[in-house]
C-alpha cells in the first residue's frame, strides 16, 4: 500500500513581505572617540569673560585711587598740624580758642573717613584678587583636562614653538649670533628714525561741544597755504553720527580749545546726507582739500575749500562700504569706518579693505592729480575687523586694537617700502574716553590727532634716530 503525503504550496515557501525601495540611504556612525565637552569650553568661555570685565583698573587698585587718597589724606595731616599749631599760639580761651577747636575736630573726622575708605579699598582689592586667582585657576584645569581632546596635538605644537621662538630671541639677545647687524631706521623718507613711543596726552577739549557729536575728526594740514600754517580743522558727524556736509576751521590751537572758530565752516552741500557729503568719521585735510569716504559710493571724494568743488576716485571693486568693513572690537564695531583716510609727510593714504583680500587691510596711496587717482596698492595679512584705527606716519602704516577703557595698544605696522609686517609693535595709548573714533598722525609738529568720544586729543609721536631721541 502506498502513502500519499500531500502539502499545500505555501507550506514549502517561506514569504518576506519588504518594502518599497527609498532614495534615503541612514548610516550609523560609531566614532571609537569620545565626543568634544562643547558645554565644558563654553564654561571656560564665560568664566574668562566674567574674569575679564571683573578685573577692571577701577576694581583692582588702579594706582590712581590709592595715590589720590594718600595725597589727599598726606595733605590734610598737614593742614591739621597747621591748625593745631595755631590752636595752640593763639588760643584765648574764649570765643576763638572753641572755634578753632571745633574745626580741629571737623578735620579729625574727616581724616578718619578718608582712612576708612582708604582701608576698605584696600581690602576690596584684595578680596578681589584672591576670588580671581581661584577663578583663574579653575578655568586653567578646565583647558587643561580639554586638552586631552586635542588628538592631533596641535596645541602642543604650537607652544613648542612658542617655546623656541623665546629662546631664539633670547639668544640673539644675548648675542650668540654676533655677527647680526643692529635694527636700522624705518626705512622710507622718514628723517626722524623709527618710531618708538608716543607720550600725552597733551591737548584734550571738548571744544565749543563739549560731549556732543560724539564721531568726528581733528588735525592740521600737512601742506598748508601761506596764511593758514597753523590752522587747525574739525569734522563732527552731526547726523546720525554718520554723516557731516561742512569742516570747521579754526584759526590757532588757542582758539579750538576755548571753541571760537575763525572763519567756521565751509559747507560741502547745504543739506545731509546728499551726494558727496561726509560719510563715516575717518577724514583728513591736506593741501586745502578734505578727503572722505563719499557718502553711500566705494569711493574718495577730494573737496577742495577754496574753489567748493568735490572730486572723487572710485576704489577697487570688492571693496567694502556702507559699514560691512568697519573697525572693531571684541564688543563693539565702529560704524561706518569702512574707508579710512591718512595723511604723513609724503601725502594722502587711503586703508580700506576687499572682498578679494578676504577682509584684511589694504594700503593705496593716493596722488595728488586732477581728479586724484589710486597710486600703487599694498595687501596686508591683518585682518580690519580686528583693528581699531589706522595711521600713516613716516611712510608706514600702524594698526591699534582695543585693550580696555583706558588703553588701546598701537600693535601693528607694515612698511610699504621693505614690504615687511611687524604685529608686535607694542606701543600703549592712554586714553581719556573709552572709544578712539580717528586716528591721524601730523607731519607738522609729530603730533598723534584723537578723535575720542566727542573729545579731540593728542599725543606726542617720539622717534629715534642713530641711538637718539627726537621730539620734535
Amino acid at each position: 500500500m502506498k502513502l500519499y503525503v500531500i502539502l499545500p504550496l505555501w507550506a514549502l515557501f517561506t514569504v518576506t513581505q519588504q518594502d518599497a525601495p527609498s532614495d534615503n540611504c541612514v548610516c550609523e556612525f560609531i566614532s571609537s572617540e569620545k565626543s568634544f565637552p562643547y558645554d565644558k569650553l563654553k564654561t571656560a568661555q564665560d568664566s574668562a569673560s566674567s574674569c575679564t570685565k571683573t578685573i577692571t583698573p577701577q576694581k583692582v587698585g588702579r594706582p590712581l585711587p590709592l595715590d589720590s587718597l594718600l595725597l589727599g589724606l598726606n595733605r590734610r595731616l598737614s593742614q591739621l598740624e597747621q591748625d593745631v599749631a595755631v590752636l595752640e599760639k593763639e588760643d584765648d580761651g574764649k570765643l576763638f580758642g572753641a572755634l578753632s577747636l571745633h574745626v580741629v575736630e571737623n578735620e579729625l573726622t574727616e581724616i578718619q573717613q578718608m582712612i576708612d575708605k582708604l582701608n576698605s579699598t584696600a581690602r576690596e582689592s584684595k578680596q578681589l584678587s584672591e576670588d580671581m586667582a581661584q577663578k583663574l585657576e579653575d578655568v586653567k584645569e578646565e583647558m587643561v583636562e580639554l586638552e586631552k581632546f586635542d588628538t592631533m596635538q596641535v596645541v602642543k605644537r604650537q607652544q613648542a614653538n612658542q617655546r623656541l621662538k623665546r629662546d631664539l630671541d633670547q639668544c640673539m639677545n644675548n648675542g650668540v649670533h654676533g655677527t647680526i647687524k643692529p635694527p636700522e631706521p624705518t626705512a622710507g623718507t622718514c628723517p626722524y628714525g623709527q618710531f618708538i613711543n608716543i607720550t600725552g596726552p597733551r591737548v584734550h577739549t571738548g571744544g565749543e561741544y563739549a560731549g556732543s557729536y560724539k564721531y568726528g575728526a581733528w588735525g592740521r594740514d600737512p601742506k598748508p597755504e601761506p596764511g593758514k600754517e597753523s590752522w587747525y580743522w574739525r569734522v563732527m558727524l552731526t547726523s546720525s553720527n554718520r554723516y557731516a556736509h561742512y569742516v570747521r576751521l579754526y584759526s590757532t590751537l588757542s582758539s579750538l580749545i576755548v571753541g571760537i572758530s575763525v572763519p567756521g565752516n565751509i559747507q560741502i552741500s547745504p543739506s545731509n546726507p546728499t551726494t558727496n557729503t561726509i560719510q563715516g568719521p575717518n577724514a583728513v585735510l591736506y593741501a586745502g582739500a578734505l578727503y572722505y569716504n563719499c557718502y553711500n559710493k566705494a569711493a574718495v571724494c577730494r573737496f577742495n575749500l577754496t574753489s567748493k568743488t568735490v572730486t572723487s576716485l572710485d576704489l577697487p571693486k570688492g571693496t567694502r562700504y556702507n559699514s560691512k568693513g568697519d573697525f572693531c572690537h571684541l564688543e563693539d564695531c565702529y560704524p561706518f569706518t569702512d574707508v579710512d583716510l591718512a595723511t604723513d609727510e609724503s601725502g594722502v593714504w587711503v586703508v580700506y579693505t576687499t572682498t578679494q583680500n578676504f577682509g584684511n587691510l589694504v594700503l593705496s596711496k593716493v596722488e595728488e592729480s586732477d581728479p586724484p587717482k589710486l597710486g600703487k596698492t599694498w595687501w596686508t595679512s591683518v585682518y580690519k575687523r580686528s583693528v581699531t584705527n589706522t595711521f600713516m606716519a613716516c611712510g608706514v602704516l600702524y594698526a591699534t586694537r582695543y585693550v580696555d577703557q583706558n588703553r588701546e595698544e598701537i600693535f601693528y605696522s607694515f612698511d610699504p617700502t621693505t614690504g615687511k609686517e611687524n604685529f608686535n609693535v607694542g606701543i600703549h595709548i592712554n586714553k581719556v574716553m573709552p572709544n578712539i573714533l580717528s586716528l591721524n598722525y601730523s607731519p607738522v609738529d609729530q603730533m598723534l590727532h584723537a578723535y575720542c568720544d566727542a573729545q579731540m586729543v593728542s599725543y606726542k609721536v617720539l622717534f629715534e634716530s642713530m641711538g637718539n631721541t627726537f621730539t620734535y
